[in-house]
């Protein structure tokens, strides 16, 4: 099974040029790690970098490399990381618990090796609309212009939970778009689209660029069947995203949302783990200030909320060692 995909050439020149000049013995032990992320425009793929940009500081002592590709997104990294293409990924919260429950995206086929290493972000469902597009509340949607989420991304999933609870189906809108989360912005922009769905961190590059290119305000998720949906799934819960962060939108705005969580598989070495994780918590700091969505995070929260897998064995040879589980 092939578990190490790479997917810029610069990278992988770089380790066929190390593999020509190491000796035997250390090519041999040398082992090499893939973190499935997103589109480039989110935290995810800044969640990937910043992980790979600190193992990577540790590979002489350790011998791990680290890459990070773009990819689809929370389901898209969960079914790599099945297959073997990925050793780990960043996932929804709900993304993790429908995987390893067999439930939602994952129906019937329950992922039971599946491991969680640690919680991230706070990632609220984020509804950008056009101002122009007469949207101001969630039920506003019904014959817009929708971009729903490419398929195997978060917010495609979170989105069809949405849908499920207004008894909404793709009919319900005058146009489905499944652009991905690096697309969408500029087609608000290029007016293809009256609304956008995204679930991420905030601040978000994506959002920032959609409010500077076109009129555009953030939406309120807080009605009847958003309460329902928290109150069915654990694993959500309100949120608020900070007023000012965007331009032309002044007010805290009601939501709700997930976590972002970083996955892998009991395929995945105890070492190779432990060292990830060693990497992160052994230089929080600098960790934190690689993204402002990072910026409050603490090992607590980390390691216990949001995650509805078990811990990999080498996540919890760390905590342990820190005394932060039995």
């Amino acid at each position: 099974m092939n578990r190490h995909v790479f997917s810029t050439a610069a990278f992988s020149g770089a380790l066929i040029a190390a593999a020509t000049f190491a000796s035997p013995a250390v090519a041999q032990d040398e082992q090499f790690i893939t973190i499935g992320t997103g589109g480039q425009t989110g935290v995810y793929y800044v969640v990937g970098q910043s992980v790979c940009r600190l193992v990577n500081r540790g590979s002489d002592e350790h011998n791990i490399r680290c890459n990070a590709p773009s990819t689809g997104g929370s389901v898209a990294n969960v079914n790599g990381i099945k297959s073997g293409e990925l050793d780990m990924g960043v996932a929804q919260s709900d993304v993790q618990y429908q995987a390893y429950n067999g439930t939602g995206n994952f129906e019937g086929d329950a992922y039971e090796d599946l491991r969680a290493i640690f919680r991230i972000h706070g990632e609220p469902l984020t509804l950008l609309a056009r101002a122009d597009s007469g949207i101001e509340t969630l039920s506003d949607l019904e014959g817009k212009r929708v971009n729903i989420g490419n398929p195997g991304s978060g917010q495609r999933n979170t989105m069809e939970v949405v849908m499920d609870a207004k008894g909404w189906d793709r009919d319900t809108f005058s146009l489905v778009s499944e652009l991905g989360a690096a697309e969408q912005a500029a087609a608000l922009s290029d007016n293809n689209i009256d609304a956008m769905v995204y679930v991420v961190g905030h601040p978000n590059g994506s959002i920032q660029e959609a409010t500077t290119t076109v009129d555009s305000h953030l939406i309120p998720l807080n009605d009847e069947d958003i309460d329902g949906i928290i109150e069915e799934f654990p694993y959500y819960s309100k949120s608020v995203i900070p007023g000012g962060l965007y331009k032309n939108n002044p007010d805290d705005v009601e939501t709700f949302g997930v976590a972002a969580t970083l996955v892998t598989t009991t395929e995945t070495s105890e070492e190779a783990v432990y060292e990830t994780v060693k990497a992160v918590f052994d230089d929080f700091d600098r960790f934190k200030r690689l993204h402002p969505a990072f910026e409050n995070l603490n090992p607590e929260d980390m390691i216990s909320s949001g995650l509805s897998a078990p811990l990999h064995d080498g996540a919890a040879r760390y905590y342990r060692e820190q005394g932060w589980i039995e």
